[in-house]
């Protein structure tokens, strides 16, 4: 099966915990496809944003099982994150909108 780069990475992981992590470190958190492996990743992550990788670091989680209404028992899918090193002197501009709007929110409430 072949995967695009658009396929294999699903969309940033924007929670305040990765901002944080972004901001201090330069790691990005990814949502990835569960088939995509370290070099697929970091292959569309330079391609995608233009920007060299450092380090990727996977991680798998797996679904868990729910019941809905007393009755019916249903399991949520399984997930892969990334995150990704960038090398010194690389950003992604959409993070850096994100982490001053988030300062800018703070410092409003």
């Amino acid at each position: 099966m072949e995967l695009s780069r658009y396929d294999i990475v699903k969309k940033l992981i924007l929670t305040s915990k990765s901002l944080q992590s972004y901001s201090k470190l330069g790691h990005i958190t990814l949502d990835v496809h569960l088939g995509a492996n370290k070099p697929m990743i970091a292959d569309a992550v330079r391609k995608i944003w233009n920007v060299e990788v450092d380090k990727v670091r996977t991680s798998r989680t797996t679904g868990k099982n729910k019941i809905a209404a007393g009755k019916r028992a249903y399991k949520c899918s399984d997930k892969k994150k990334a995150i990704i090193t960038l090398k010194k002197g690389y950003k992604i501009e959409l993070l850096e909108q994100f982490k001053t709007a988030s300062k800018q929110q703070s410092v409003s409430e």
